[in-house]
């Protein structure tokens, strides 16, 4: 078991603001998975940031994002409790960051509650049809297509969808860190993304890759 240094309970502690005996339990009983520590502490209902989450947010800030050119345009609201901590920098630069995500990830959904179920249908259908076409036994066609839609999921689905400033973190986790360090409940409402030419019988660059370049998102 990997030793549990100060380190790692002050890191937790300020992840989910929860007390420092209940992080040291947590990283113990994870084996020092910091990832899994955090989940310990959210089931027993210790994280701080997970008992924000049900508060009312009604204050917030929408924020744009524009390509250079114009080419993407993206509008996005944000949501807090208070707005003393809308009008705050670390808030502000939180939704800015959150726009620049639906610029380059081009997500079509917020959450996955969102997908209307014919979509999730339809997805179903054509990942069981795929791997009917591979040969693959039928008592295993349900569990190849749910992980085909959990892989939609993070592909579209906001708040699923890998950060691209680092993709060993999904935007769930972006929200969370920033809950535990503002100390408010904070929810992504809604989000509008407009392409240039969309729809239009043209050929379409590919946007998204250039945006996320142009924002230094890309490695």
């Amino acid at each position: 078991m990997a030793e549990i240094s100060a380190k790692m309970v002050q890191e937790l502690r300020e992840k989910t603001g929860a007390g420092m005996m209940d992080c040291k339990k947590a990283l113990t009983e994870a084996g020092g998975d910091l990832a899994k520590a955090e989940e310990v502490l959210r089931k027993k209902g210790l994280s701080a940031a997970a008992k924000k989450t049900g508060r009312a947010a009604t204050e917030g800030a929408v924020a744009s994002y524009i390509h250079m050119g114009g080419k993407i345009g993206v509008l996005v609201e944000v949501n807090c409790e208070t707005d003393f901590v809308a009008r705050t920098e670390g808030f502000q630069g939180l939704v800015k960051e959150i726009a620049m995500q639906v610029a380059a990830a081009s997500p079509r959904w917020v959450r996955r509650e969102e997908v209307p179920a014919d979509v999730v249908a339809k997805e179903l259908e054509i990942a069981k049809a795929q791997a009917r076409e591979q040969k693959k036994p039928e008592a295993i066609l349900e569990k190849i297509a749910t992980g085909k839609v959990e892989k939609f999921y993070s592909e579209f689905c906001l708040m699923e969808q890998a950060w691209v400033k680092d993709d060993k973190k999904k935007i769930q986790d972006v929200l969370t860190d920033a809950v535990a360090k503002i100390g408010e409940n904070i929810q992504i409402r809604r989000f509008a993304r407009f392409v240039l030419g969309e729809g239009l019988e043209k050929k379409q660059e590919n946007l998204a890759e250039e945006v996320a370049k142009a924002a230094g998102l890309q490695k």
